[in-house]
């Protein structure tokens, strides 16, 4: 595993110099790596997307990521929970080569309570389920953990939220074949036992977001002058008409000149490894 521990510390992101040399990679297929023999699969690199030039990132030094430090105008996209399975989704991710990200709940996935339908109504509610992720694996899609039942972690005590995490990651496993490296709380709501149980399961970094992106492919700010910065960690949902809904954002991010960044790379190089 590429990942290595980011020292902790109370800044979101903090740059404190540029990375390590990146050679720039092309933007041409998903690069997998291969599966030792008689070992578990190996995490793949991606799809196709930005990646770091040499000296581009800054480095983190944060456990806490909200942003890529980057001065370049490339975004990151990421994707929650897993209620709507929209099979057309999965084939704009693959056949356009889109770098995403996706934090994955175990409840959502399997399609256990109510499902999110602020986008519209329901159609693919549980429609694969974990059949549907592999799928997106396939495409090059890191698949991270998002807890097993989406609690608000802050209610929860040490043990609770261990449970949480490290039962969403064997879950993960076992059904991708690679365990989580990156953790999102649900809400955006964590405390020092959501770190230290994110340690404690194996995980690296907790991802957090600068815009949220709304039914209609609306991006929601979080910054007052309302536009999208280099670097910015875009936050989406599996909601109803996600498939119509993303090819509305990529459009949009694209004629406001922005790429669209292979997260893990960049990662990489802002020394996340």
């Amino acid at each position: 595993m590429f990942w290595g521990r980011v020292a902790a510390c109370g800044a979101l992101v903090v740059l404190t110099g540029c990375a390590q040399s990146v050679a720039q990679g092309t933007q041409g297929g998903s690069t997998v790596e291969a599966t030792p023999e008689g070992g578990a699969p190996t995490r793949a690199a991606g799809p196709a997307g930005a990646v770091p030039r040499a000296g581009e990132v800054g480095r983190i030094t944060s456990e806490v990521i909200s942003s890529v430090p980057t001065k370049r105008k490339v975004v990151f996209l990421t994707i929650d929970d897993g209620w709507e399975q929209d099979p057309g989704f999965v084939r704009q991710v693959r056949e356009q080569g889109i770098p995403i990200t996706v934090f994955a709940t175990r409840q959502a996935v399997e399609a256990e309570g109510t499902p999110d339908q602020s986008g519209g109504t329901a159609k693919f509610v549980g429609a694969g389920k974990w059949g549907y992720f592999r799928e997106l694996r396939d495409a090059g899609v890191s698949i991270e953990n998002h807890t097993l039942t989406h609690p608000n972690l802050r209610l929860l005590g040490p043990q609770a939220q261990r449970q949480e995490l490290c039962g969403a990651s064997k879950v993960i496993k076992k059904e991708i074949g690679v365990r989580p490296v990156l953790f999102r709380p649900p809400f955006g709501n964590y405390n020092q036992a959501t770190l230290d149980a994110m340690r404690a399961c194996g995980m690296k970094a907790l991802l957090l977001w600068t815009a949220t992106v709304q039914p209609g492919g609306k991006i929601a700010y979080q910054v007052p002058d309302k536009r999208l910065r280099p670097g910015d960690i875009l936050l989406l949902h599996f909601r109803p008409n996600l498939d119509r809904d993303f090819r509305i954002l990529v459009k949009k991010i694209k004629r406001r000149g922005f790429e669209l960044g292979n997260l893990q790379a960049y990662l990489r190089a802002a020394g996340v490894k």
